[in-house]
Parts: C-alpha cells; structure tokens; sequence
C-alpha cells in the first residue's frame, strides 16, 4: 500500500472518488479519466481508492425508486466528477422500459430486471433474475447501453474520437456494437473465435453494416482473443496513437453498471434490510461476479457468491482448492455454453487484489507468474505462494461446474416444471445454484441470455425451436460483413491503423 498511497499523496488534482491500479505503479485518476481507456499503464486493472458505503436509511430509500434512478444512487458513489445532471440524463436514457422490450409475454418490461421465483421449497428458494431483454437479448446489454452512452457523452466533451477494441466469446461483441453502432466518433474493432460462437451470436454481430464497426474473426480461442486485447492495451504508443479504448470487462464502468442489478435484485427480494440474499452467476471472465464482490463490499447483504462455471473450470478449481491455473488454448473447451469458453479470467484480478488486502507488489508478482508459468497456488500448502485461500470464506465466494448433459437436463426440467425456457449459460447457473441452497435465503440466479441465442441446445433438450423476440426471425440469413485472420497481434494492429486514419 505504501507505493499507491505515495502516488495518491502526489495527485490532488481530482475531486472525489479516484481510481488505482491493481499493480500499484500507476497515478490516481478520476472516473472520467479512466472511462474511455482499459488496463491501467502498469498493467493492472483500476479499482476506487475505496468502496463506497451504502447506509441501512439509502437501502430503505433505495427499495422505491426505478431501476434508471437505483442506477443514478450508485453511479453517484462512483462517477464523482461528472455533474449529477448529467448522469441522470444518462440513466433515463440507456434504461428505458422501450430499450428493454425483449421481456417474456409475463414480464413486466419496465422493472428492467424482474424477478421469477422457480421455487420455494423446504430446501430454500430459487429466484430467476432476468437480465437479456435488452437490443442483444444478453445480461452484457445492462452495462454496454450505459458505457455508450457515457462513451459518447464524454468524448462530446472533449471533442474526441476513440476506436474501442475488443475480445469476446459471444454476448460482449454484439452488445458493444449495437451500443456503439451510429455513435459519433466511435468506430469498433471486435475479436472474436472464428467459428466458435453459436450461429445466432455470430450472425447477430457479423450482419451488422454500420460503416464504424468492424469484426475480426480470430483462428484460435478466445484467450488468444484477449491475450491480443492486453497487448495492444499494454503497447502505450500504440493506444494513444490511435486512440484505443477497451468494453470488455477490464473496462471499469461496465463492471459499476453490473453492481446495479444486484442491488435491484436484493431490494426486489426483500422486504426489510437484515435479511440476506445469495447470487448465482454464470462465470468465465469473472467481470459479471466481479460486480456482485463489490456490491457485497460496499454493505449490500449477500451471503453467498456462487461461481458456475462449464467445463472450463478454472475458477471452480480456484475456489475448492486455491489454486488458479490457466489452461492452455488446446486444453480450452468449446462448450454449448460458449461465452464461458474462457481460461484466463481478466477480472479475477481484482478480487486476488482485495483477498491479498491490496497488496499491490504481491498482485504484480502473482500475476507475473500467470503470464510466465501458467498461474499461482494461494492453497498454504507446502512450495504454494500463500495461504489466503483460507480467507475466500469471508468473502463469501462458493463454486460448482456443469457439463453438456446437466445444461441440458436442466434446460429440459426447468421448461417441464416451470415452462421456463432457458439458455444454456444460465441452465449451468440454475445446476450450481440448487447445490448451494440454504433454506430462509433466496439464492438468485443471474439470467445470462435469452434462449434463442443458443437454438442448437434448445433443439437438443426440448425437441423445439426457442421463441423469438420480433426482429431476430431470420438473422442468420442476413449478409454477414467481417474479415478472418491469424492470433496474430501485429496483423491486428496493422488492420486497426488502416482502419483509423491515424
């Protein structure tokens, strides 16, 4: 702490809350400084100086308020330097019952996130969050709509351009670019694994012919996706260059607009402040989970954070044993939850960095050794790096895997029981959540996407075609726009300069 507490001493030119590196060698920056760009320039991902507190009296006045204004509250505590006006005009603008139209014929549309009960039994009650009734029919358009908003209003501002690059395994790409898509002053590159997401993700990204967005199918997986991400990030000349900024999840608001939803969902479950509720989230980039750890720091009540992972399991593996280790490309899965498709978690890095008690010279070392021998061992056993695998319990963190056969037994139960249709990702998430039950406590599971995005499976469990909302009848049919390369990062960047024009 000594070295971010020196660098924070040195800047006083930023009111409120500021932001650090998980690394501990970068300078204080305010919210707005670190909106429009990616990993911090030491390599590390920024987090606030502190979380901000939530008193038990904001709760209690939180329970009455929309989801645009609940939205407001908690950007408020985050977003210090942009005038509260400001952020209101945003919040009404990006959660707007018309932008989340998708809902299922008995939702409610203009609770942005409403509840289901699936059941309430002597083993406890199972709650169904819906988060996919956004553009993109996927949990990423809670945060993306909000990012491209704030996007566009901060580089308004500045009189700017920004070329956002990223990575995804499925949901991101499509949310980003129908976010960004039209934004003045906003072109994006997109990665993705060619031939590796499902055919609606895939058309839903690739018919896209807005002149500022641009895919690039990648010949690998997605961590080669991310891994080229990090390294144009991590390549200062070439980012300022070229004014490149990042919507994954290493983005920091994009994680503050998910810490929305689990107030929302506490406060829709509950109807006085001492009782708890659980959280299961469908896990690969642990950005989404990420969000519901801070929402726990800052004093909301969650007892429980389970962790559902596919057959990628490295974070179940992390949080039964303590140890974390990065699979290799060959050795990553491709899954019928395919935005789960992932070996190297981005965000996981901030919570090591508050497990480690914000050790920032520890963080870089641990990390160090995932990019040098493939991970590290928090276990206390025995030539491991540490022991703070003993403290994951104060955090409240639990884990559990699924596999093809229970994403499809379940997708398959819970239509039969419930005539609930769900996708694959949450399927996995319903799975792991009924093993962590706890009677007197809603477990609430995390809706990922709506199922029509992932038909095959649907096919698989049901015998049926998943129903789809207006206007995504025959996306697979459309013309698809989008160039095929190598996991190769210059190749990348030499797309990317001939695409800026700087």
């Amino acid at each position: 702490m000594g070295l971010i507490m020196t660098l924070l001493e040195k800047s006083s030119l930023f009111p409120g809350m500021q932001y650090f590196s998980t690394r501990g060698r970068a300078a204080a920056q305010s919210f707005s400084q670190i909106l429009l760009g990616g990993l911090a320039p030491d390599g590390g991902l920024y987090l606030p100086t502190e979380y901000p507190k939530v008193s038990d009296a904001e709760l209690n006045a939180w329970r009455k308020l929309s989801y645009a204004d609940l939205a407001l509250e908690v950007l408020k505590k985050f977003a210090t330097d942009i005038p509260v006006s400001d952020l209101k005009a945003l919040t009404h603008k990006t959660y707007a019952a018309d932008v989340y139209r998708n809902a299922r014929k008995d939702e409610d549309a203009s609770q942005i996130t409403p509840l289901r009960v699936l059941e309430d039994g002597q083993k406890g009650k199972l709650v169904l969050q819906a988060l996919s009734n956004g553009p993109t029919l996927a949990f990423k358009d809670m945060a993306m709509q909000l990012l491209g908003n704030l996007f566009e209003y901060t580089l308004a501002k500045q009189n700017a351009e920004l070329n956002i690059f990223g990575a995804t395994s499925g949901d991101t790409g499509s949310a980003a670019e129908y976010a960004m898509r039209g934004k003045k002053g906003i072109r994006v590159f997109m990665l993705s694994p060619h031939k590796k997401m499902s055919a609606f993700q895939t058309a839903q990204m690739f018919s896209l012919q807005d002149p500022n967005i641009f895919n690039i199918a990648v010949e690998g997986v997605f961590d080669d996706c991310q891994d080229m991400v990090k390294a144009v990030s991590n390549d200062l000349d070439f980012k300022t260059r070229h004014k490149i900024g990042t919507v994954n999840s290493i983005n920091w608001a994009r994680v503050v607009a998910q810490v929305v939803y689990y107030f929302r969902g506490y406060l829709a479950a509950t109807t006085s402040n001492d009782q708890k509720v659980s959280f299961t989230v469908p896990s690969g980039n642990f950005g989404n989970i990420c969000a519901g750890h801070i929402a726990r720091m800052m004093g909301l009540p969650i007892d429980k954070l389970v962790a559902a992972t596919n057959e990628n399991d490295v974070l179940d593996e992390f949080f039964r044993t303590g140890s974390y280790r990065v699979r290799k490309s060959a050795e990553t899965y491709h899954t019928s939850s395919p935005s789960m498709d992932i070996s190297k978690a981005s965000n996981f890095e901030r919570f090591v960095f508050d497990l480690l008690d914000r050790d920032a010279e520890r963080v870089r070392t641990l990390f160090h050794k995932v990019e040098t021998q493939g991970g590290f061992d928090l276990s206390g056993k025995p030539g491991s790096d540490g022991d703070e695998f003993k403290r994951v319990a104060q955090f409240g963190f639990l884990s559990g895997k699924s596999v093809h056969a229970d994403r499809v037994n379940t997708i398959k139960d819970i239509y039969e029981k419930y005539g609930v249709m769900i996708d694959t990702h949450t399927a996995d998430g319903v799975k792991v959540a009924r093993e962590h039950l706890t009677p007197g406590v809603p477990m609430i599971v995390l809706e990922t996407a709506l199922p029509a995005k992932f038909n095959e499976t649907i096919r698989e469990a049901l015998g049926c075609d998943a129903e789809r909302p207006s206007g995504f009848e025959n996306i697979e049919a459309l013309p698809q726009r989008f160039d095929v390369m190598p996991a190769n990062v210059d190749l990348v960047k030499t797309f990317i300069a001939g695409h800026t024009g700087l």
